[in-house]
């Protein structure tokens, strides 16, 4: 009887024992704004603006901790009252242009609206002149190179 509870008190002691593993892997819920309505237009606000960390992600898809903080400070300010635009603007203010997903058209920023075009004409532009010549060129040009019998000795067979 006393070598059954013994083999019963070592499975309870190495299932406690593993089971109090798995809190290191616990995680804090995220914050979420007691009202849903200034959640959706958070959630909607932070799909415009980059995170910084990220660069590639929204503040909204990102689990970056500057998002995150970002996220509670936006719902933060909604409550207090701020508009989208009053948001925004902080954010620019703060981080620049380069936290706007579509920054505006102005001098700073022209070249990332007018470059990708102007570089898409000169490659078709490239392309364009480069068929022209091929299409004009002799069909000589495009037989493959044979080499002479004289150049290179011949192995035997």
């Amino acid at each position: 009887m006393a070598e059954r509870f013994t083999t019963w008190a070592r499975r309870v002691a190495l299932a406690l024992a593993c089971s109090a593993g798995l809190a290191a892997f616990a995680a804090e819920a995220p914050p979420v704004a007691e009202d849903p309505v200034v959640e959706a237009r958070m959630i909607k606000l932070a799909e415009e603006l980059r995170c910084l960390v990220c660069q590639n992600e929204t503040i909204a898809a990102s689990h970056a901790d500057l998002a995150v903080d970002l996220r509670q400070q936006m719902r933060e300010m909604l409550h207090k009252g701020m508009s989208e635009d009053d948001i925004r603007s902080y954010m620019t203010d703060r981080y620049g242009d380069f936290v706007l997903y579509k920054p505006p058209f102005k001098p700073e920023t022209a070249l990332l609206w007018v470059g990708p075009p102007v570089l898409l004409v000169l490659a078709l532009t490239a392309l364009f002149i480069t068929l022209r010549r091929r299409q004009r060129a002799a069909p000589e040009a495009f037989d493959p190179d044979t080499p002479d019998d004289d150049d290179e000795p011949r192995l035997p067979r």
